[in-house]
């Protein structure tokens, strides 16, 4: 059996899914529109990932446990970018479009800012010199 995935989807519950929408829009991310509906957006993270923004009643119905109340840390998301600019730039228009931000880590090989969505799920954006990253930990 194969530990490899071909695909990544990430559910995550949301109060207001036009705001979802908007703030994500104001980002610069698509959504696939095919998978879009009533009670769930497909954020398309890249070519083979997706966050799936999925009302709270309906993500409900995918789990027997509760699901966390708005502003909980369950997970912390983390994307890689393709340099520190392309990390500001991304978490300075996330809070230009009503997110919050959260803290900023720079180890000179690594540098991530995160911030919080309008339904306060973290969101990591990093950039990291792999070559110089390895140096370091070994």
């Amino acid at each position: 059996m194969s530990t490899e995935h071909p695909l990544v989807f990430v559910n995550l519950p949301v109060d207001d899914l036009a705001r979802s929408r908007t703030f994500f829009t104001r980002l610069g991310y698509r959504f696939d529109e095919d998978f879009c509906d009533e009670d769930a957006l497909s954020l398309r993270l890249g070519p083979t990932s997706w966050a799936m923004l999925l009302r709270r009643e309906h993500f409900g119905r995918f789990h027997d446990g509760t699901t966390a109340p708005p502003g909980t840390a369950s997970a912390l998301l983390c994307l890689s970018a393709d340099s520190r600019e392309e990390v500001d730039d991304l978490v300075d228009r996330a809070v230009l479009a009503g997110g919050t931000g959260v803290r900023t880590q720079d180890l000179g090989f690594m540098y991530g800012r995160s911030y919080a969505d309008p339904d306060g799920h973290v969101w990591e954006i990093m950039w990291m010199d792999v070559a110089a990253a390895l140096e370091e930990i070994s």
